[in-house]
């Protein structure tokens, strides 16, 4: 008499784990988020590392530019190059292409910025000098690049920059070149978002 009383542990159905698959789909969005904000760094790395391209973000010191002179017996060329991340739906443009300026005098030039998508976006412009060796007589004392910059649905804004050309810039450097890039600042994007709108027909006391 065979008794067969092998028993099968009944198998349990199996069970996705939500909290494991919430937790990765969060990861991924908080790369993404992050490989965002990374690519102005690696755009500065590429420039200033690969290229050869100095970047320069910060207003010069006002005292330094004001005890520099004129020097009109030199002209030197300065070139403006505009461009945006393919992920901004901006348009950018230098109202100039190329001027000649005497080191030591303080110029100011125009940048034309349009959001031409249907909601507001907050930017922020990248800038550089080449060449890279020149980058350091370049001063910039107002520029639109020194903060974030807001453009609502379909709104258009010219923004000026003011810079000197330091007098001591070798005799050999003939030409500078000013670029800036605008990237999307997605955080401060969304921020604005979370600004209550005010409400229509409701006077403030």
């Amino acid at each position: 008499m065979n008794d067969e009383s092998s028993t099968t542990t009944p198998r349990k159905p199996a069970k996705h784990d939500a909290r494991g698959i919430a937790k990765v789909a969060l990861g991924v969005v908080v790369a993404s988020f992050f490989f965002g904000f990374a690519m102005v760094p690696i755009y500065r790395i590429a420039c200033e590392h690969v290229l050869g391209i100095r970047m320069s973000g910060e207003a010069a010191d006002a005292a330094q530019v004001a005890m520099m002179t004129e020097d009109k017996s030199r002209t030197v060329a300065v070139e403006f190059v505009a461009n945006v991340n393919s992920k901004l739906p901006w348009s950018f443009k230098a109202e100039k292409a190329r001027i000649e300026i005497h080191p030591g005098a303080l110029t100011e030039v125009w940048f034309d910025a349009t959001n031409v998508s249907d909601a507001a976006i907050v930017g922020n412009a990248v800038p550089s000098v080449a060449p890279a060796e020149a980058s350091p007589f370049f001063n910039k004392t107002e520029c639109f690049c020194f903060t974030e910059q807001t453009l609502e649905a379909g709104e258009s804004r010219r923004m000026p920059v003011r810079f000197v050309v330091d007098p001591q810039l070798p005799q050999k450097t003939k030409t500078l070149t000013l670029s800036y890039t605008f990237y999307a600042n997605e955080l401060a994007t969304k921020q604005l978002s979370l600004v209550p709108a005010p409400v229509v027909g409701i006077a403030s006391n």
